[in-house]
């Protein structure tokens, strides 16, 4: 049950509220009209045994004829018994004693109602004995109906009961439903309208109904919630990109005169590589600090952006000649396959820097050639960069884009763990996305661009000779 939506529960419930009621209400008619209808035969039998006794009284013969003492003669009785169940006489279908041995020690005593079913008689008979007035209580007068009618009216009460319960449950279902839904709706507006709501854009706040209900209340404490994570995401949105900007001049002042140090030269060998070691944690310094004022930038919706159309081959050829030498010294190779009319509309600097990020990240972590390619897509244009490496595997695919995501072992490494949470910011400022594309062997980072207008494909390519011949093949 806990399973079930909430909506189905309560439909449940009101459903078995309903049976309840209309069991208990059914029930308590059914043994109602049972016993008005048996205190009706009752009645009617108490007629015929006054009958009985009158006869007996001016000392009648009661079998000469029925005397009033027999309603239908197939369906009734009277009989005079002896103490042993020999009959002075009987009237009616039935040719047995009506009594048991039993039943006629206590007729013997005082009046009795019985039910039995009898020799002659469809159902079960009802049966009112007493003493014969005047014999010395040694006789027994018993006169009895079939009970075929008051069955047969109460089983036919019983259907009626359950067609028209059934029916009541199934129309109190669906004024259930229905009543759940309209009690749920303020519940379901306020998900739509929390899972449209961004930390980052203008302060939206959830929808709150007119009443003072418990979903009021629900609403209030969720809009709370909402203010206090808006506050402490500004805060840290504050801190990162006021932080990532007054680095960059430090680390660039430290930088320089680092490297004033290193052209001046007169140093030993241990502290020059010590001063080009610092140099180079320098630039990871710097190159950190950027990539925090992207993301708190990308995160505050003003991440600059100057969208004009770019040649996919020209940008993936500059890529590939940006960390050729460095592949190349780990014994790998960037292959290039791009259509030479395939364009998309985006900021240079930012498409080159999300493209950087994505090659480095698969020289860092990956193995193998790199492969960087782009098609035609339904959505823009796919780019792919592909290398031949064990690959993210699921945990930390599902995790990759995140900030500060690094791999523990597989594709472990130095980095801060932003350059793929870099590529997505890039890729949604432009309105695309990026993904990870598992495949048997190796992995691709998928970059999704809108497309831009063809016609801007052949000026810009051409500036690249080995693009242009070779646009359909892929470039080594």
């Amino acid at each position: 049950m806990n399973r079930l939506p909430i909506r189905i529960r309560l439909t449940l419930a009101f459903a078995l509220a309903v049976v309840v009621v209309l069991a208990s209400a059914c029930g308590f008619v059914f043994v109602q009209m049972r016993s008005d209808m048996n205190d009706s035969i009752d009645g009617a039998l108490q007629t015929r045994m006054a009958a009985a006794i009158s006869l007996l009284d001016r000392g009648a013969a009661l079998g000469v004829s029925d005397a009033g003492l027999l309603g239908e003669r197939d369906e009734s009785l009277a009989q005079l018994l002896r103490p042993d169940g020999r009959m002075v006489f009987a009237l009616g279908a039935v040719h047995v004693a009506a009594l048991s041995g039993a039943d006629l020690r206590r007729a013997a005593r005082g009046p009795i109602v019985v039910e039995r079913r009898l020799p002659g008689f469809d159902d079960t008979a009802r049966i009112f004995a007493q003493p014969a007035p005047g014999r010395d209580g040694r006789l027994v007068v018993a006169v009895g109906e079939a009970l075929t009618d008051r069955n047969e009216a109460l089983s036919a009460l019983v259907r009626a009961f359950v067609v028209a319960g059934s029916i009541a449950v199934v129309l109190a279902s669906l004024v259930g439903y229905a009543l759940a839904t309209v009690g749920l709706r303020p519940v379901e507006t306020m998900r739509r309208r929390a899972a449209a709501i961004s930390l980052s854009g203008e302060p939206e706040r959830l929808p709150l109904g007119p009443a003072r209900d418990e979903i009021r209340r629900l609403g209030e404490t969720l809009n709370e919630m909402l203010d206090r994570l808006r506050r402490s995401f500004e805060r840290e949105r504050r801190f990162v990109a006021d932080a990532s900007h007054e680095l960059r001049s430090p680390i660039a002042v430290i930088k320089t005169e680092l490297e004033g140090v290193l052209r001046r030269g007169g140093l030993g060998g241990e502290q020059r590589e010590a001063l080009a070691a610092a140099v180079e944690e320098c630039d990871r310094l710097a190159a950190l600090a950027e990539d925090l004022l992207v993301l708190a930038r990308s995160a505050d919706g003003r991440l600059p952006m100057r969208p004009e159309p770019l040649p996919v081959a020209g940008l993936l050829v500059g890529a590939r000649h940006r960390f050729v030498d460095r592949a190349a010294e780990r014994g790998r190779a960037i292959h290039v396959e791009a259509p030479g009319d395939l364009v998309v509309m985006a900021d240079e600097l930012r498409i080159r820097q999300a493209l950087a990020n994505l090659v480095d990240n698969a020289i860092r972590h990956g193995d193998g050639d790199i492969d960087l390619r782009a098609r035609a897509a339904p959505d823009g244009v796919e780019i792919d960069v592909t290398d031949q490496g064990d690959g993210f595997g699921p945990d930390l695919a599902a995790r990759a884009f995140e900030r500060f995501t690094r791999a523990s072992e597989s594709r472990s490494g130095d980095g801060a763990g932003l350059g793929l949470a870099i590529v997505l910011a890039i890729a949604a400022g432009h309105g695309g996305g990026a993904a990870i594309v598992e495949g048997p062997r190796g992995t691709t980072v998928r970059l999704t661009l809108p497309a831009g207008p063809p016609e801007h494909a052949a000026a810009p390519a051409a500036a690249d000779a080995n693009t242009a011949a070779r646009s359909q093949v892929p470039l080594i």
